[in-house]
């Protein structure tokens, strides 16, 4: 999904950037580098490094950001944790798509992915279907900016 709609946005994201956490900067996006230590502040164990990275969020783009970044992140801790628990393998589609990105950034550290259930030949085939997916999904995202514009 993150690659999805950086492609889709036509944005500059990075996701390298993105997978370093804070100590990347903005990452491309704009107030990332305060996105990015509101979530490793968050997903830590330090409630004063929470408030002050809350309070940093609120500082550049008012409470309105902090409450959509925290239910983002509410959002997909929940939805990693159902399916970590429940044992859901990514779906064929999901893993040609995100196959790369998940190396790229480091997921198989995790202990919840390695115990995950593989999809076999979805990630065998990704390195094939992965750059048709990835040209259609900009393609429609020019075209969308496209209708906007009009």
């Amino acid at each position: 999904m993150l690659r999805a709609s950086i492609e889709f946005s036509g944005s500059e994201a990075s996701v390298d950037g993105i997978a370093q956490g804070a100590r990347a900067g903005d990452a491309g996006i704009e107030h990332g580098g305060r996105l990015l230590a509101f979530v490793d502040a968050v997903m830590g164990d330090d409630p004063t490094a929470c408030k002050t990275a809350r309070e940093a969020l609120q500082g550049v783009g008012g409470p309105e950001l902090v409450v959509d970044a925290a239910a983002v992140l509410g959002n997909f801790e929940r939805m990693v944790r159902i399916a970590d628990g429940t044992g859901i393998p990514l779906d064929g589609m999901a893993e040609v798509i995100s196959s790369d990105l998940q190396s790229q950034l480091g997921l198989d550290r995790f202990a919840s992915r390695r115990t995950a259930p593989k999809t076999g030949i979805a990630r065998r085939l990704s390195p094939f279907f992965r750059p048709l997916v990835h040209s259609l999904l900009r393609h429609a995202g020019k075209r969308s900016r496209r209708r906007g514009q009009d």
